[in-house]
């Protein structure tokens, strides 16, 4: 979203010109944990019969005191120019800008069971052997993949699963045409 975007980079501008960056990026991804785990304030964001005073009003008693100066300020702007429904977005984007500003990699790879040390370790090297800078990865877990993983970097992925793996047999034994003569 364009917007989110241009919401994200002016808030950053602002964090490294005040040198403040680390402790905004702190609250942002509380904000977004906030965001996407909360249905309720995703709603609450979102509802347009909540007039905007009392949105400010609630958005105080939840985050005042706790957020840096800066943040709390851009989240109240944000509110007043009717843009809080973007507050999620704006989060996200903000987190991505960081990470690009930071020169940080952030990968997720997805297994069918938690990733023990050597293979966190083997992950990362794959990672930062195809990026510069820090790497951040991220670890989900998916049974059905039966097995292997899923490593995903920016835009490209790699899908080493058994499922995908088996998904790709059946599709192949598909298109042959076996004839029995």
């Amino acid at each position: 979203m364009i917007v989110a975007s241009r919401y994200s980079k002016s808030l950053l501008d602002l964090a490294v010109e005040k040198k403040q960056l680390d402790k905004v990026f702190s609250d942002i991804s509380v904000i977004k944990t906030i965001c996407d785990t909360a249905h309720d304030f995703q709603i609450f964001l979102k509802s347009p019969i909540i007039k905007t005073d009392k949105k400010v009003d609630v958005l105080k008693e939840i985050f005042n005191g706790k957020l840096n100066e800066i943040t709390f300020g851009f989240i109240l702007l944000l509110t007043k120019k009717k843009r809080e429904n973007i507050l999620p977005e704006v989060c996200s984007a903000f987190i991505e800008d960081y990470n690009h500003y930071k020169n940080i990699t952030s990968a997720t790879i997805t297994t069918a069971v938690k990733l023990d040390d050597a293979s966190r370790k083997k992950a990362l090297d794959i990672v930062k052997g195809v990026s510069s800078g820090e790497v951040v990865l991220n670890e989900k877990v998916n049974p059905e993949l039966i097995g292997g993983f899923v490593l995903r970097v920016g835009d490209k992925q790699l899908d080493n699963s058994v499922s995908r793996q088996l998904q790709n047999l059946k599709k192949n034994f598909n298109t042959k045409t076996v004839s029995i003569n």
